[in-house]
């Protein structure tokens, strides 16, 4: 797959960003990000249609305004993956800032299973790269892209600094058990709606949506620690911030898989609120619907 002349040019096109100037990568973002709503109408949709759904009270004018920011700060993460995948690592740390990975390296240190939760902020591939540098083995899941030459090249770039056990969604919790019973940390995506088999339905910004539950049956079956990721772009400076934020109190404890899951999907809304722009509104979160509901879409 390396050697076709798609992966080169491509591979080639990454580089060259990577080597940008913080300005002028900040800058590529910012025209890149006028042009995107004329190119993916759909997907620019899809950002106004979350918005409206998860802030009903908000003004036209305020979805407009966020719906801009949400394509400026999703466009940008695409194009610092060059930075992410080919630029020293020096360059990466000027580029964000990091806190609380103390709480990670202490758990580890007590031999204690670690989840690593992240949900599906802006910054999402920021953190992992960074977290990569700091702790020597992990896993996740991850949905293989159709096209087989960028998913080479993603393959590539999340396992630079470190042994990264990319997880297909057919190897299912065995391979999760395989390598967390080997002290692996999990590096996991809680927040994707992955259909009526795989998840049950839980308020989200007050919307029944599909959740996978998985979340608390791993923490529950390892007795692990969960650990939250919660990164803010700052596009003005172009600093990613990442925090690590202490493990969850007693989690899933004596709650039942259901509630556990609906608690996480309460403190993923209040993150959100923080400041809304920075989640990554450009899936259809709220796609499936229980029976008898229509699309939202």
């Amino acid at each position: 797959m390396e050697n076709t002349f798609k992966y080169r040019l491509l591979e080639f096109i990454f580089k060259g960003i990577g080597s940008l100037s913080h300005s002028n990568r900040l800058r590529l973002g910012a025209v890149l990000s006028w042009f995107l709503p004329f190119i993916v109408k759909r997907r620019v949709h899809i950002i106004r249609t979350n918005f409206k759904l998860a802030f009903p009270e908000a003004s036209k004018q305020q979805i407009e305004q966020w719906t801009k920011q949400n394509i400026r700060l999703t466009t940008q993460s695409f194009i610092d993956r060059g930075v992410l995948w080919y630029a020293p690592l020096d360059k990466i740390h000027e580029m964000t800032t990091l806190e609380g990975v103390d709480y990670l390296k202490q758990v580890q240190a007590n031999h204690e299973p670690l989840m690593i939760l992240a949900p599906h902020f802006i910054g999402l591939d920021t953190a992992a790269t960074i977290l990569t540098t700091h702790i020597p083995d992990g896993c996740t899941m991850y949905k293989s892209q159709h096209d087989p030459v960028f998913d080479a090249l993603i393959r590539k770039g999340r396992a630079r600094f470190n042994t990264v056990h990319l997880l297909s969604r057919q190897d299912g919790i065995r391979g999760i058990i395989r390598h967390m019973r080997n002290g692996v940390a999990l590096y996991y995506l809680p927040d994707m709606d992955f259909g009526r088999d795989e998840s049950i339905f839980v308020p989200f910004f007050g919307i029944q949506s599909a959740t996978l539950s998985s979340t608390a049956q791993i923490a529950k079956t390892f007795k692990a620690k969960v650990c939250p990721v919660v990164t803010r772009l700052d596009i003005k400076t172009g600093i990613y911030h990442i925090k690590v934020l202490p493990p969850l109190d007693n989690f899933p404890g004596e709650d039942t898989i259901e509630e556990a899951t609906a608690r996480l999907n309460r403190l993923l809304e209040e993150w959100i609120r923080q400041d809304p722009v920075q989640y990554y509104w450009i899936h259809r979160r709220f796609k499936t619907r229980p029976e008898g509901e229509k699309e939202l879409y």
